[in-house]
């Protein structure tokens, strides 16, 4: 069932691409989730200033009707257009420049300094790391072994 999901996300993803660029949009995250039987298609878009309720209510109906033209055999599936929100998930190396300066969590897959969970402040940008002061100390990390990323919220 996972890979059937993966391989619709790359669907979704080519068809969602395109609108969200045309209308200034990022596509931070895109998932599926099944819940109670039911598909739910999850897009959580940002820009510049923040995603207002306009912009999603605007980008559902808008990718919805490309999903359906587009993506054969998808089945019955709910569309959920929304903000990142405070705990946005940082995917790719522009994100973290983008956010150098604040609060981010960081889980990694192996263990530094006896831990593999971090949340301090991103001061580093390497080619192939990060650093953040956790603590009153520094902690790099390097790029392949963060499992996953976010802002950490206020």
């Amino acid at each position: 069932m996972k890979k059937d999901n993966s391989m619709l996300i790359e669907k979704i993803k080519e068809v969602a691409q395109p609108l969200c660029q045309a209308e200034n949009f990022e596509l931070v995250h895109l998932e599926i989730v099944n819940s109670d039987g039911e598909k739910i298609v999850r897009l959580f878009l940002d820009k510049p200033g923040g995603i207002r309720l306009d912009d999603c209510i605007y980008i559902s109906r808008q990718l919805s009707d490309l999903m359906d033209v587009h993506i054969e055999n998808i089945g019955s599936y709910r569309l959920e257009v929304s903000s990142p929100g405070p705990n946005r998930p940082l995917n790719k190396k522009e994100d973290f420049h983008r956010f150098k300066g604040e609060r981010v969590k960081i889980k990694t897959n192996e263990l530094i300094e006896n831990q593999k969970k971090f949340t301090g402040i991103l001061e580093i940008i390497n080619d192939d790391s990060v650093v953040i002061a956790v603590d009153g100390k520094r902690v790099e990390i390097s790029d392949h072994v963060i499992s996953k990323a976010m802002l950490a919220g206020q």
